[in-house]
């Protein structure tokens, strides 16, 4: 009986030997720029991956047999490989302040201070007047003063870490009141009373969900009770029957009773907000007004600059929250603190923050300037006759990370729908492309389109450049080449 030959035993004995693949000159080129270690390990996943297609379809993969094809290849696969994945996206999702990427970006000055002190030392805790050891939250401490009027500032990693450390300075085990209706959680599974508990506090609840009295926090202080803290819902809203006491009616009560008064500002904001089309958010420096002894807020929000937790308010309290241990856990490195003082220079000038900080820049963008970016876009998508169908809708912008719920601005997006007569297309895999460009375009799914909101944009060159190469290759891949086709003819034939 004759054994039946096995055409793929022929095949795998095509595919070249390592030693061979690393001897080829450009080869050698990719083994200078990119290590010999991470050359190597592409090229056994691409000899893994071949045989695998050996075993499975019998077939060689052309770039066994063709040396351009392999180099193409092999750079490729090295150069994914060596990318960094906090690449720069196009966020055109519909969320300005998204946390899923990056939130806040940086002004300029900011960008140029941050450089400055990675690549130089400085005076991170030098006190260059008087030649000894200095504090790190000094320079921010004196502008936050010059800002709000909070005699001084203590600063850590972010929000969450300020109301830690906030709660574990002033009241460790003792009481904290606090309403029933700003029991927030955050993202990440933060809520007041975990973090209370962490802190070494014990929460009292007052009043309801909708409605707490400045009689509510009188009955239930005691004498164990450290402070009444209070917490702006900032990324949710109550609406209708409601009642709930102001910081000012509540630091009397607080200074009849000899207790602290602390809050919980969440976004945060040193500007009013109004004039860029927002609604008005409670300011650190109206809370400290009003008798508020410690305020805590982000860096990265409505602020605008790096993420960052501040504690603002009297000096004898945040002396407190600096020596306390947890402070050297929680606090910032000299990139983020170069980045927050810079940031926060830009509101001695705050007619100026529209056109200096990115995030008041694109929440303020006049509707027009959007409806003309995206006529002239929808100009080059029509040129590209990509197989896409393409229009300009309106659309909503949210402020994004918990900021401003209520607020949705008036926008436009381009929206895509895949062709209906390629069973290829799909909506999800039009988005997927949208990601895996060089720089990605994250736009977001609805009503059967992808839709690209253009409040997002940054730069509307690089935009319409980023666009052009994404629907030009979306084009590309689904019109065969001219060699493609022979070689379909020839399967055929």
């Amino acid at each position: 009986m004759t054994q039946a030959i096995d055409s793929s035993n022929a095949l795998f004995r095509l595919l070249p030997a390592m030693d061979s693949l690393l001897k080829i000159s450009q080869v050698m080129s990719f083994i200078d720029r990119y290590g010999k270690p991470q050359v190597k390990a592409q090229l056994i996943q691409m000899l893994t991956a071949a045989r695998s297609v050996i075993a499975k379809q019998g077939t060689l993969p052309a770039w066994c047999v063709d040396e351009a094809l392999l180099i193409s290849e092999l750079e490729q696969a090295l150069q994914n490989a060596g990318r960094h994945s906090l690449s720069p996206v196009i966020n055109l999702s519909g969320t300005v302040l998204h946390t899923n990427l990056g939130r806040s970006q940086m002004c300029e000055s900011a960008i140029s201070a941050v450089t400055d002190v990675m690549r130089h030392p400085v005076p991170l805790e030098f006190d260059m007047g008087a030649g000894k050891r200095g504090h790190r939250d000094s320079r921010i401490s004196e502008l936050v003063h010059e800002l709000t009027g909070a005699e001084a500032c203590c600063v850590v990693n972010n929000n969450a870490a300020a109301v830690l450390l906030m709660l574990a300075s002033v009241a460790p085990g003792k009481e904290v009141i606090v309403s029933r209706g700003e029991l927030v959680e955050i993202g990440g599974a933060f809520r007041i009373p975990d973090i209370m508990a962490q802190a070494g506090c014990k929460l009292v609840e007052v009043g309801c969900t909708n409605r707490t009295h400045l009689k509510d926090y009188a009955a239930a202080i005691t004498e164990n009770t450290a402070a009444i803290m209070k917490v702006h819902t900032s990324n949710y809203h109550i609406a209708g029957f409601t009642k709930s006491v102001s910081e000012a009616e509540l630091a009397g009560l607080c200074r009849d009773n000899g207790i602290g008064l602390i809050s919980d500002l969440g976004s945060g904001a040193l500007t009013e907000l109004s004039r860029f089309g927002l609604a008005s958010e409670p300011m650190p420096q109206q809370m400290l007004s009003d008798g508020v002894d410690l305020v805590s807020f982000s860096g990265d929000k409505l602020l605008g600059g790096p993420q960052a937790g501040l504690v603002v308010g009297k000096k004898a309290l945040i002396d407190k929250l600096q020596s306390h241990p947890l402070k050297r856990a929680l606090r910032c490195d000299k990139m983020v603190l170069s980045a927050l003082e810079a940031t926060l220079l830009e509101y001695r000038r705050p007619e100026q923050l529209d056109t200096v900080m990115p995030i008041f820049r694109k929440l303020s963008r006049p509707l027009s300037e959007l409806q003309k970016l995206g006529q002239r876009l929808m100009l080059s998508c029509e040129d590209l006759q990509s197989g896409l169908q393409v229009t300009l809708e309106t659309c909503h912008t949210q402020v994004g990370s918990g900021s401003q719920p209520d607020v949705l601005l008036e926008s436009v997006a381009l929206c895509f729908t895949p062709n209906p007569d390629s069973a290829l297309d799909s909506l999800s895999s039009l988005e997927r492309h949208f990601k895996q460009q060089n720089t990605p375009v994250i736009g977001r799914l609805g009503a059967g389109k992808l839709w690209l909101d253009l409040r997002g944009s940054d730069d509307d060159i690089e935009l319409t450049a980023a666009l052009y190469t994404c629907l030009s290759s979306w084009r590309d891949a689904r019109v065969p080449s001219a060699l493609e086709s022979d070689r379909q003819g020839e399967v055929a034939a």
